[in-house]
């Protein structure tokens, strides 16, 4: 019994570290990979205060050096501007390094430079971009000593979004995943999606993260149906990856193998497609 427990654990981790690989290589709007519980997130779901803070200049450093040499100049000078901008000028020229750092795909720098306009407007839409850019930071970041911190900051920043207007289901929607990804209280987080959906059934944000989780809480005939409601509205790799790996998981292989090649067929990825491959013949070896 414990051994098939572990399997199926196993399998999960494997399949999730796979899709990771994979995304990152795309945008994948409204899309949460499931992750390994956020460390330093206690239970009452506040991050401790060690490491909680983020260098904006050492993570802009560090993304010019993975970037080209013109385009990390470019960016030199526009910080350069920044810094020296009077403080009624501040917000625009954070807003052209927010832009251009997303342009370069560098979601972090360019998310912190949106929590600090945020921070200066105040209003809805900027906490609600800058909510979004963190998680865009969160999913994509390799490095476990910001992955938290930048969660915490998504948090606040769609916390704040809420608190002005309650109603608005992208600021729901948002903080909800923030919760379910680890500030120590899922099924909080469970709760407000849930309410997002009563309101919006169709919402992709939300239905997606309530279906990753089923995955990673090993409720895989819940993550079936939520995939599948998915996917009637609308079909996607990452979708259908997660529904294969749900149907896996039950011993219904037959139906995984069509999901995982429905998967590879939108995806149209190198690196997806090799590993489908060969998940499909071992699949199929067990029919």
């Amino acid at each position: 019994m414990m051994n098939t427990i572990r399997s199926k654990q196993t399998l999960i981790i494997a399949a999730v570290i796979l899709l990771s690989v994979f995304l990152f290589t795309r945008d994948i709007k409204g899309l949460v990979k499931p992750k390994k519980e956020t460390s330093g997130v206690p239970a009452g779901g506040q991050l401790t205060s060690a490491g909680s803070t983020i260098n904006l200049t050492e993570v802009s450093t560090a993304a010019k050096n993975s970037i080209n040499a013109n385009l990390a100049a470019e960016i030199t000078t526009l910080e350069n501007a920044y810094k020296t901008a009077s403080e009624d000028q501040k917000v625009n020229a954070a807003k052209v390094l927010a832009e251009k750092w997303d342009d370069v795909e560098q979601a972090v720098p360019s998310a912190l430079y949106l929590e600090i306009i945020a921070g200066k407007e105040r209003n809805l839409n900027s906490w609600l971009a800058a909510g979004g850019r963190l998680m865009k930071a969160f999913d994509n970041t390799q490095d476990s000593l910001i992955s938290p911190v930048l969660l915490q900051k998504a948090n606040a920043a769609y916390t704040n979004a809420v608190a002005l207007d309650s109603t608005n289901l992208e600021a729901k929607t948002g903080l909800g995943i923030t919760v379910v990804n680890g500030m120590g209280a899922p099924m909080s987080g469970i709760a407000i999606l849930l309410d997002v959906i009563k309101k919006d059934p169709d919402n992709l944000k939300a239905n997606m993260s309530l279906g990753t989780f089923a995955i990673k809480s090993g409720q895989f005939d819940k993550a079936i149906t939520r995939f599948n409601g998915i996917i009637a509205k609308k079909p996607s790799p990452d979708a259908y990856f997660y529904l294969a790996t749900a149907y896996e998981n039950l011993g219904k292989n037959k139906e995984a193998v069509e999901a995982y090649l429905n998967s590879k067929k939108l995806a149209a990825n190198p690196t997806l497609s090799n590993f489908i491959d060969k998940k499909v013949a071992e699949l199929k070896t067990k029919n």
